[in-house]
Parts: structure tokens; sequence; C-alpha cells
């Protein structure tokens, strides 16, 4: 079937030929020096997103594959849908090469438009939940989608409305026949769940009905075009340079490598995996449901979002067997656990990433939720994401310390300013090459030469190896903050806030937060003989930019630290800022 290995060798037998390679393979650095190169064997898949699908309809069928809050789908209940969806695609006119976006929270739609737009080689645009106006005008423009399939709303968002707002020629337009002047791309808005009285959108439900058999025939000749190197997913990632670039990942970047994460989990078609992180982001749709394709496994929902409490009570009544997470979801699950305990028997294994785990959290996820193979994932969107993860065996040391060992068909080395691979123990910048290794930036050749030099993608990230392969990230070359997993590039942010008419200067930085990990700071300088205050920056923020970006503190000074070349402090100013907060607590 299209789901095999190159050499023949099926993907249920993966769990055991990694056990074998971990008691063979040597994935320590070669000649003391900070290099490792991961296993060659099991084989890369050669194959594409709806071969995989369907390799898992013939071989599980009868299994069950999605489970939501209102919804449960067999395997071959969800390839028909899928398919019935990437008819009602083509009848819209769509076709393979275009794009599609996607902005809502977990859904069921999400998934189906995950499967049905790779059906017909349409490549899906992750839109993040929390964006707002501008972030989804840049990122639909930068693409060109031609399509969106939005949910109505979320949380305080009214995707509707910020839509509307964006293309007011919707309110006259028929579903279809949109022309917008600031989104000149998009065409179809099609829109999740009850859809009266809205102008001009399109209704999801109704979509899978507009094909006739022309339709579902010509899904057939598409396939026969489809190849496992061609671009099928973007997503977006921020940069220091500002605006967010798009990470456009391949069939077999994707399938590959959440099927080496599985792996290393040994998940197999009799698990459950809980899902609560987020669709939109690798964590959820490459390294969850890719990952449970891979292997015929069932994918447990939890909600809409994160809740702690929710997502216990679905492990709990859905007997999972693995659960994702970043640390901050597992801390907040414990704390729930204290208050209503729940049976989590079933549980065996999981996935903590997006941040550092202390070793008290990972010993009470081990023990009080039964967690006993859980394991630490490092890597980056650009990288499809996983590049190193540690084995279900590992100390728990080796799994809070360290982010685990090579994958796959992967080569890591750490090197210094100079580019030259450093001595073992000695720290630097980590860099990855191999199949996991993005298409580059949707339409950013500048960028993508930047950070892919040679094959290898530089991941701005500074790390140390140790004689066992073992990995640490030590630090970021860029100043990248980690917020409750999320990813923020001060960068970003400041030339938001240097948009603001009374804004000067403005440097953006974090500071540790007990919570979340890390909080967003910035600091200000007004424009000259102006007065600006916190209250009007938050303001001018709101329903601009993501929640999660919004600066948790605000200063306003009248100058920056600098360096003698007149390079800013940031670490002075972070230094000051953590020193104060602390000061007022006291």
């Amino acid at each position: 079937m299209a789901n095999r290995n190159d050499d023949g060798v099926n993907n249920a037998d993966n769990t055991v030929v990694d056990g074998q390679l971990r008691q063979h393979a040597d994935l320590a650095p070669k000649e003391g020096m900070s290099y490792v190169r991961g296993p060659s064997v099991p084989a890369l898949v050669h194959t594409t997103i709806p071969g995989l699908l369907q390799d898992a309809v013939v071989h599980h069928g009868d299994r069950e594959a999605l489970v939501f809050p209102d919804y449960r789908l067999t395997y071959a209940e969800m390839g028909q849908a899928v398919d019935a969806l990437a008819a009602g695609f083509l009848a819209l006119g769509l076709e393979k090469g275009d794009r599609l976006g996607i902005w809502s929270p977990n859904r069921l739609e999400w998934v189906l438009t995950q499967f049905a737009t790779a059906r017909i080689g349409v490549v899906l645009v992750n839109i993040n939940p929390a964006y707002r106006l501008s972030e989804l005008e840049y990122a639909l423009n930068l693409v060109g989608c031609k399509a969106l399939v939005l949910a109505r709303s979320f949380k305080s968002s009214d995707y509707l409305q910020l839509i509307r707002t964006l293309a007011p020629e919707l309110d006259t337009s028929k579903p279809g026949a949109l022309r917008a002047e600031k989104l000149p791309d998009l065409r179809h808005v099609i829109l999740m769940g009850e859809t009266t009285d809205t102008k001009g959108v399109w209704s999801f439900d109704d979509i899978s009905s507009l094909a006739g058999p022309d339709m579902h025939a010509r899904i057939a000749e598409i396939d026969a075009t489809l190849h496992p190197d061609d671009a099928i997913n973007i997503q977006f990632t921020s940069g220091t340079t500002g605006q967010p670039k798009g990470a456009t990942l391949s069939h077999a970047n994707i399938i590959n490598n959440s099927r080496f994460v599985m792996d290393r989990i040994k998940i197999t078609e009799h698990d459950k995996l809980a899902l609560p992180v987020p669709l939109y982001h690798c964590f959820g749709m490459a390294m969850g449901v890719m990952g449970a394709v891979n292997k015929g496994a069932a994918m447990v929902f939890t909600g809409e979002a994160f809740d702690a409490a929710k997502t216990l009570d679905v492990v709990a009544a859905e007997r999972c067997t693995s659960l994702y997470g970043v640390p901050t979801m597992f801390v907040q699950m414990l704390q729930d656990l204290e208050v209503k305990p729940r049976d989590l028997s079933s549980l065996r294994t999981g996935i903590m990433a997006g941040s550092p785990c202390p070793v008290k959290v990972m010993k009470q996820v081990n023990d009080r939720m039964n967690m006993g193979e859980v394991t630490i994932c490092y890597g980056m969107t650009e990288t499809s994401p996983v590049s190193i993860q540690s084995f279900v065996d590992d100390s728990v040391a080796q799994r809070c310390e360290t982010v685990g060992r090579v994958h796959p068909h992967l080569e890591v080395k750490i090197v210094d300013e100079a580019g030259q691979i450093v001595p073992v123990g000695t720290q630097g910048e980590l860099c990855t090459k191999g199949y996991s290794v993005m298409k580059g930036y949707w339409n950013d050749p500048h960028r993508t030469q930047d950070a892919i030099r040679d094959g290898w993608m530089h991941t701005g990230d500074l790390a140390v190896f140790d004689e066992a392969g073992f990995c640490t990230i030590t630090g970021r070359v860029k100043d990248m903050i980690i917020r409750g997993g999320e990813n923020i590039y001060p960068r970003e942010i400041e030339e938001f806030l240097f948009a603001h008419p009374q804004v000067s200067e403005v440097q953006v930085f974090g500071i540790p937060d007990e919570r979340l990990g890390e909080v967003v700071c910035a600091w200000v300088v007004p424009a000259p003989n102006t007065k600006i205050s916190a209250e009007d920056l938050r303001a001018f923020c709101q329903e601009q930019i993501a929640h999660f970006k919004i600066p948790a503190h605000f200063r306003i000074v009248e100058e920056l630290p600098m360096t003698i070349t007149g390079k800013p402090q940031k670490f002075v100013m972070r230094d000051m800022m953590v020193a104060e907060l602390a000061q007022q607590k006291s």
C-alpha cells in the first residue's frame, strides 16, 4: 500500500524497529565534536497525505479515528467525509496549488479541511486563532489565499465581524464572487456552523453537496499528479525582522516527521491520543493528527481550546493512552487533580514540548497522571517540527535537563559564530539538516537563504551536546519569548508599537513568569513633546495583534540603556524590570 516504507516494512512494525535502533544505533557525537547523525532506518515513507489516509482507511477503516465532543468518526467515515469536501472545494473552482486559509479553534471541520485540501493539492494555510485585523490581513495577502474557512467566533474574537471589517464588500457579494480591495486574492469565505442571514459567505456544511460526479472523478485524476515533495501546508512563524514568515512544508516533511515522533512514544492502532493542543500549530496538526493517521490510532479532541478540567474529564472518560501538552498545561491539570481526582490509569505516554519542563513537574506527571513514558521534543515549525526527542525509557533528569537525542534521517550540529562545529560541551547555535527542513518561506527567497545555508536550517537556538548525544537548549541567539508555549518575537511587536504616532523608540523583551514561563514587556520612549500612557498603548494593541503578544507590562522611559556603539541593552532593561516588579510585590 501507499503507506509502506521503501524497504517494504509496514508502519505497524516501526515501534519494534525503533526499539532495536535504540539498542544498536550510536547516537553519540563523533570524535568529541558537536555533530550527530540519526539512524537511516526505518526508511523514509514516500507517499502523500491522501495516500496516508487511504492506507489508514484500508487497514483501520472500522477503528475510531476522530472523537470530538459532538462527533465520532471511524477512519472509513473520515475518508468519505474528506472526499466529499474535497470534491466540493473543486466545485468552488479551487485548483491544485491554490491556497486556502483556515481560521478556527479545534473543530471537526479543521481536520476535514486539512485532509480535503491535501486530497486535491490545495495548500492549507494555518491562521492562528488569536490573530486580529493587521495579522490576518498580512497573512492572507502574503500567500494569496483564494479561500478562507473560518469559525464564527472564538473567545473574544468575532471572526465573521473581523473578516467583514477587512472585506466590507462581502455584504454586496454573492458567495464565491468576492472582490475586496484589502484582500485582492480572496474569493471564497466559508463559515462553519449556522449561516442564517450571512451575506456573501458559503456554509461549510453545504460545500460537500456542491459537487457532481465529474468533480468526484477529478479527484482521482488530481491524485495521480500529487508528489510527496509538493508544498501542502503553510504555517506562520514570526521573525526578528518583524512580519510573520510563511514556513512552507511538504507532504513528505509532515508525514515522516510525525511518524518518527510516534515511534519514539511507541504509538500503535490500539492507542487513543488526547489532543488539547491547537491544530493551527505543528504540535496539533502534524505531531498529533498526522502522527495518529500514520499509526491508525484514535484522535480525541477535548474541546475547542485547552481547559484543564475538561481535558482530564475527557481523558478519563475515553480511556486515553497518550496526552499532549506544553508544561503549563500539565501544571494546570496537576492543580485541577488536587481538587478533583480522576482515574487516569489508562494513560501511558505522551509529549511535553514548547518550553523546558521542571523536574518537579515531570515527576508529578509520571506519578499522578500515570504518564511514566512521557517524552520531550525539540524542534521548530521550519523543521516539520521535531529534530530531537527523548526516548520513553530515558531518565527523568535526561527528559528534563535535555531535549533528548537526534531523530532518524537527520543531522544536527552545533556551531560557533564562524559556522565551525564546536567541541562537545561547548555552547553554540543548533543547526538541522535532512528531510524535515522546510521548502522555504513562502515568496521570501531572501529570508529563506538566510535561514537555510548549504541545506542546514539555522535555528537561532543556543545548545550543548553531551558525550552521549543528549542535547540541552541553553538560550536563544534571537530574543524569542516563549509565553505559555507560544513563540513570540519581540521585533514584530516593536514594529507594531513603533507605528503609533506618539512612540519614538521601543524595545520589547521577556521576563520570567511563574505561570506562563515568560511574559512580554515593552519599554517605550515617547515622541518629543508628547505624552503617552501604558493604557494608551494597551488600547492601541487591542483587536490588532494577538492577545498573547500584547505586553503585560509597559514602562514609559525618557531613554533606553544603550551600549557605546548605540545598541539597546535588553538584558539591562530585563534586570531592571524584574527588580522593579519584585519590589512592588514586597
